[in-house]
């Protein structure tokens, strides 16, 4: 079986979505060659009973627990950064990146995930009150066979980057950030994202073509709004850009036969992003993993791309 491209996102398992929906959710994900599972320290400490996250560690590495063998089959990703120091102290107040509190949060996650070491360790948001070198360094050292940065300005991976490899360690490979097919209005930000460089910028984007990294894509779905009648696309998407795009989109998703949602994430797919998924039913896993197997046509990612002659369209274009 063919690994699929998309990333299931484990956000709220544990909390709104329940252990036996979510050990169904990461069943299926497995049998259809699902491989990345992502998660993180702080998951989701705004639905949960104590105010602090882990409940989403903690129900993955139950899963792994009862599933002998998974753990072969599957990569672990979680990130750590954003735990609220006390409950309903985000964002004043949160764990941060310094040594003392990357190694703490990471011997956490460990525990919690029940395993002893994972696939990608993400550093949630950015901390400018420690040196992104004293983060690197904290994270050289532990058992984490790849490191990502998400919601970081281009300009703060690069000096980590930079960095690591200056003592000899790992550097960052991966960006994770929200991306989708409409483009907020410049000076927005997308419900759901609390980050000022939480969306993909074309400097970002940039960034990682030139330098070989993953970029993973959250929100690629708009949380159903591209389908679902009863939810409306968000108001940082009204302009005449996306009107254009949406007009195309539509047009591909009936000659596709394709939801436009699921054109989304083949187009995504098509742009070298990994998207990912954070739904909680698994009509909506399975129509996500049919979206990146989609094939769509050179002559429809053209007319996708192209659609508003932004630059952005085509991120991984050379100069």
């Amino acid at each position: 079986m063919t690994e699929t491209p998309l990333v299931l996102g484990a956000m709220m398992f544990g909390t709104t979505v329940d252990e036996t929906t979510s050990f169904a959710l990461l069943d299926r994900f497995v049998e259809r060659g699902g491989t990345w599972i992502d998660t993180a320290d702080c998951y989701s400490f705004w639905a949960s009973e104590t105010g602090h996250g882990g409940d989403s560690e903690r129900l993955l590495g139950r899963w792994l627990a009862a599933r002998p063998g998974v753990r072969d089959q599957v990569r672990i990703a979680t990130k750590l950064g954003a735990e609220p120091l006390e409950p309903g102290s985000w964002p004043n107040r949160r764990q941060g990146l310094s040594p003392d509190a990357v190694q703490a949060a990471f011997a956490g996650s460990l525990d919690r995930l029940g395993v002893d070491r994972v696939d990608l360790l993400w550093l949630h948001q950015e901390d400018r009150s420690v040196s992104i070198e004293d983060t690197v360094g904290a994270l050289a050292g532990l058992p984490a066979d790849r490191f990502g940065v998400s919601n970081h300005p281009a300009w703060l991976i690069e000096r980590g980057r930079a960095y690591a490899q200056s003592i000899g360690a790992r550097p960052f490979d991966a960006l994770q950030l929200n991306a989708t097919y409409l483009r907020p209005r410049p000076g927005t930000l997308p419900p759901g994202v609390a980050h000022r460089f939480g969306v993909l910028s074309d400097e970002q984007a940039d960034y990682a073509s030139e330098h070989g990294l993953e970029v993973w894509a959250y929100t690629p779905l708009l949380s159903g709004a591209y389908d679902n009648p009863e939810k409306e696309i968000p108001e940082v998407y009204a302009h005449p850009g996306n009107a254009a795009r949406l007009a195309v989109l539509d047009e591909v998703a009936a000659e596709t036969g394709a939801a436009r949602g699921q054109v989304v994430l083949a187009w995504s797919v098509s742009r070298g992003l990994r998207p990912m998924l954070g739904g909680s039913k698994l009509h909506q896993l399975d129509s996500a993993l049919d979206g990146v197997a989609l094939k769509l046509s050179d002559e429809q990612l053209d007319r996708l791309t192209a659609v508003d002659r932004s630059d952005w369209a085509n991120p991984y274009a050379q100069p």
